[in-house]
């Protein structure tokens, strides 16, 4: 039992939708957060509104409640549980403190005399109100920017007379730096005051006077009863102050900070940890140093509860934040918890890395047209990536090479720029690509010193930079027969893929490759293990690096190798990498449910994934986790050395997918829908003819590789045309035109835009009805339909951006028949094991198909939580041979109708046009569940279901 005994039964807050500046962070620290007090013995009861998490698993917390993230939701579980005890609110975010501040200023917790742990309210508060905060580091001599807060307009004028520009101004109460702006130029300041002002919830604003090119760190730190405080993890931002930390590159541990600097800001950061209140948890501290020989340090912020970058921290160490601040909210002490990575040691210690972690932000701006795209104090990421790797340059490298913006690392892949203007552009109005534009500066003879006058990024990661192009031009000078074997294994272990080596060399990647083998450059597989070997650790948790051969005394010559391969059957799970619109968390849901089905049907389970945010990427989901990109060399690498039974990737959505074609050639093989069943989905040609051979209805359609073409079909296709590239996730680049112009328009910018790509045009059916399928194939051709969801708003609009409703509840029974019939047919002449969407478009009482997925998809999740069911461990069991569809008693249970309501993070970007269509916008949803079509919130949404449809 815990030491306080009198918790039996806690309250966790969710983090609900995800949107800029909260994403699935608070997915895996809510996740682990329960899993620590299960093992308590504690009851746990979750509210949140989010369905496609692991977190609002029903498998997750003793009762999950998925209702809005409002008081009255609160007041309604505590009713329903008089038993509760306490309240965990920090592992939800921003959202889940403003609520439990909402209930607390509301007497709620009071008078059910419920305790609040983890945190307390004047801790929350202090750090919130920066008027306060700002008082109390006066008080216990902790340097601040000078700074003043504004609750009016005319105050906030009066202070930037006597600061001066350039300033920041940052809202009290906000997430993801929302209403924060630098002011340069005064005649900016009166509109970027007003919205500051109208976006805090207490209309406050924070007017500092900007740090412009200081650098910034942050320490995360956990503290327990007995005061005692570690400090887990430095992370150094590489971009200097003026840009979130959320938008910003980070490394851990610090790179340019001098060890009398880290130990004043240690000290700084527990003096203030301490003096913010009497509280047991994870804290995170932002600090700001001069970028001179002084380093005088300023204090920023501290966020009194786990934080985006605390997600970063406990995979950068190994050391699960989330877990242990849990532990302490329920009266552990930090030396009475074991290591969770060596098992032998205490939690009572201060991690050591042998090894550099780099992430990088992943945006999304091509989601947002007309958007603002450079970054500043508003955090405008929807997702990131982490590298690991034995330097600075290999981390950085495999950060970039995660991403999937079609690079194949920092440069060295054809596709830097070329333009001085434009170069120095982007690194003056830091740019999101910045981090590929240095490697570009460089390339183009733009001195050091100039790169570090505009940009204030330290000198350090700029000669890391050079030094990784000076080799780039060496490796140049020779061809894949002379190159020799020193300068290759070099090139590996500063992270240049084989694809960048073939590209200086003007060779093909295989060949690469091969002289690789040739010259037995291996990669080899270390622990991520907390405290740099110096203990064993039992968790395998691994990267990938190159090491050079050791000869020991005997001559015996060898890398070392920490990966054990086993004996037992296996099975790999590749990842959904970097969050983005159109691929969220929701595959990893159903990666996660992948791995645990897997390992139920007695298989040793294989995690390959990047994304330091995620459930999937915790240390102890899967047997074993590579912490790698996903990206082509590194799985290869990684199967090779684990020879598994096959690979699913249906569950990691298009990341994982369009590796199956690779993985197929390699003789690799993939569990569940064949390659040649996902291919002939997505090539549409093949698939409408599959659809006539089954007297299917489908749009009239055509493919065009150029306006020409494409003007051609016009004629034969007739007006509104749906006009969208191949193979793309989201909807990216679909749009509806309505006439001629339009159409030679929107056909030259996407070639321009994805060269050599095949456009598909179809007849769009104006005014039809939006609907979708999910089902489970097996490879007798069983087929079990899922769910059936009908869209509110009108066909036109992407279904991740839809109201969709679960039963559907406007379709005929001629209608729904057509749709089922459609969906058997199709699930099975597309040879479907395991997982498929279909979405159909109806007019007329015609059902037509607009495409078919044969994966799984962003709604299998929010089935799953409507009808309680775990529909993903099916599918998995399907897909690997164990069950056929038959041998499942499928129950659904819901009363009513469940909605999913898309969350869109439009307030990042404020002059973007908002209207909805055919490419994704939304960042997330939420469930609402009703009990009929005459509730008021069904009434509104239908009311409104038009409002947005763009042409």
């Amino acid at each position: 039992m815990p030491k306080n005994s009198k918790l039996k039964s806690i309250l966790i807050i969710g983090s609900g939708p995800i949107v800029i500046g909260q994403a699935c962070e608070f997915d895996y620290s809510g996740s682990q957060s329960l899993r620590s007090l299960r093992e308590d013995g504690i009851e746990t009861i979750l509210i949140n509104s989010n369905p496609a998490t692991i977190m609002t698993d029903p498998s997750m917390a003793d009762h999950v409640y998925l209702l809005p993230l409002n008081t009255k939701s609160i007041i309604k579980i505590l009713k329903e549980h008089p038993q509760i005890d306490a309240v965990l609110p920090t592992m939800g975010g921003q959202t889940a403190l403003n609520l439990c501040i909402e209930a607390d200023e509301k007497g709620i917790w009071k008078d059910f005399g419920v305790e609040l742990i983890g945190v307390d309210i004047n801790a929350i508060n202090i750090t919130e109100d920066r008027e306060q905060f700002r008082e109390l580091m006066g008080k216990i001599g902790v340097a601040m920017a000078p700074q003043a807060t504004a609750t009016s307009f005319l105050k906030g004028k009066e202070i930037a007379q006597e600061f001066g520009f350039p300033l920041c101004i940052r809202s009290s109460f906000t997430l993801g730096g929302a209403g924060a702006a630098i002011v340069y130029e005064e005649e900016d300041f009166d509109k970027l005051l007003r919205r500051g002002l109208e976006i805090s919830p207490i209309h406050e604003v924070m007017i500092d006077k900007a740090m412009m090119g200081w650098k910034e760190y942050e320490l995360e730190l956990l503290r327990d009863r007995n005061d005692n405080v570690v400090i887990i993890c430095s992370i150094e931002n590489m971009d200097p102050m003026g840009i979130h930390t959320g938008d910003s590159i980070t490394v851990a541990p610090a790179m340019t900070l001098s060890d009398t600097t880290f130990q004043k800001m240690r000290d700084m950061a527990i003096k203030m940890m301490r003096s913010i209140g009497d509280f047991e948890g994870g804290c995170n501290v932002q600090f700001a140093v001069s970028p001179d020989e002084k380093e005088d340090i300023i204090a920023i912020e501290i966020n009194p509860r786990v934080s985006r970058s605390s997600a970063l921290a406990s995979k950068a160490t190994g050391y699960p934040i989330a877990k242990i601040a849990t532990k302490l909210a329920i009266g552990y002490t930090l030396d009475e918890l074991d290591n969770q990575i060596t098992k032998s040691t205490s939690a009572l210690f201060e991690p050591t890395l042998d090894y550099v972690i780099v992430k990088i932000p992943r945006w999304n701006f091509d989601k947002f047209e007309g958007s603002d795209r450079t970054l500043g104090l508003q955090m405008k990421a929807v997702g990131e990536v982490m590298g690991i790797g034995r330097s600075f340059q290999e981390a950085l490298h495999k950060a970039t090479q995660s991403l999937e913006i079609k690079r194949n690392g920092l440069g060295a892949d054809g596709k830097g720029y070329k333009d001085y203007n434009q170069i120095i552009d982007k690194l003056t109005n830091a740019s999101w690509d910045r981090v590929f534009v240095i490697y570009d500066a460089i390339a183009m003879g733009i001195p050091l010193s100039q790169i570090y006058d505009i940009t204030k990024i330290d000198m350090w990661y700029l000669k890391q930079y050079e030094e990784l192009f000076q080799l780039e031009k060496e490796i140049s000078t020779y061809t894949i027969d002379t190159l020799d074997k020193d300068l290759l294994l070099e090139a590996k272990q500063k992270g240049y893929g084989d694809r960048q080596i073939a590209h200086m060399l003007g060779c093909l990647e295989s060949q690469v490759y091969n002289k690789r083998d040739e010259f037995n450059i291996q990669r080899v597989f270390k622990l991520v293990d907390t405290c740099a070997a110096e203990f064993t650790a039992k968790t395998p948790y691994y990267y990938s690096t190159f090491e050079n051969k050791v000869e020991t005394a005997s001559g015996e010559v060898y890398t070392h190798n920490e990966s054990i391969v086993s004996d037992k059957k296996k099975i790999v799970v590749l990842g959904s990498g970097p969050n983005r619109i159109g691929q969220g968390i929701e595959f990893d849901y159903c990666c996660v449910h992948g791995v645990l089905a897997a390992a139920e049907c007695g298989y040793e389970t294989i995690m390959i994934n990047c994304n330091p945010e995620t459930v999937s990427t915790d240390f102890d989901t899967a047997d074993k986790l590579y912490f790698e990109p996903v990206f082509w060399e590194h799985i290869y690498d990684i199967i090779r050395h684990e020879k598994p039974e096959g690979v699913i990737v249906q569950l990691g959505g298009q990341t994982a997918l369009k590796l199956a074609e690779k993985l197929t050639k390699y003789g690799i093989k993939i569990i569940g829908t064949s390659f040649e069943s996902l291919d002939l989905a997505e090539d549409r040609g093949s698939f409408s003819s599959l659809l006539k051979e089954n007297n299917i209805p489908y749009p009239e359609f055509g493919i065009a590789e150029n306006a020409d073409e494409a003007l051609e079909l016009a004629d034969k296709l007739d007006f509104p045309i749906l006009v969208r590239p191949s193979y793309v996730l989201g909807g990216q680049g679909m749009k509806i035109v309505i006439n001629k112009e339009d159409l030679i328009e929107h056909v030259v910018d996407l070639l321009r835009r994805m060269p050599n790509n095949k456009l598909l045009l179809d007849h769009y059916l104006d005014g039809a009805i939006e609907a979708e399928a999910d089902a489970i194939c097996d490879a007798d051709g069983n087929v079990y339909i899922i769910g059936i969801m009908e869209h509110i708003e009108p066909c036109g609009v992407h279904s991740g951006d839809s109201n969709a409703t679960l039963p559907a509840f406007n379709l005929g029974d001629l209608v729904m028949q057509q749709i089922i019939d459609h969906t058997h047919t199709i699930a099975r002449a597309l040879n479907t094991v395991g997982l498929i969407n279909i979405q159909f478009a109806i007019k007329n009482d015609i059902v037509y198909i607009i495409e078919a997925n044969p994966r799984a998809s962003r709604t299998v999740p929010f089935i799953a939580k409507a009808y309680k069911e775990p529909y993903v461990n099916y599918a998995t069991k399907v897909m690997l041979g164990e069950k056929k569809v038959t041998d499942f008693n499928f129950n659904p249970q819901l009363e009513g109708y469940a909605i999913k309501q898309p969350v869109f993070s439009f307030n990042k970007f404020p002059n973007v046009d908002k209207r909805l269509g055919p490419e994704m916008k939304s960042t997330g949803e939420s469930i609402l569940f009703i009990d009929s079509l005459k509730d008021d919130d069904f009434y509104d949404l239908y009311s409104r279901r038009k409002m947005y449809l763009s042409k």
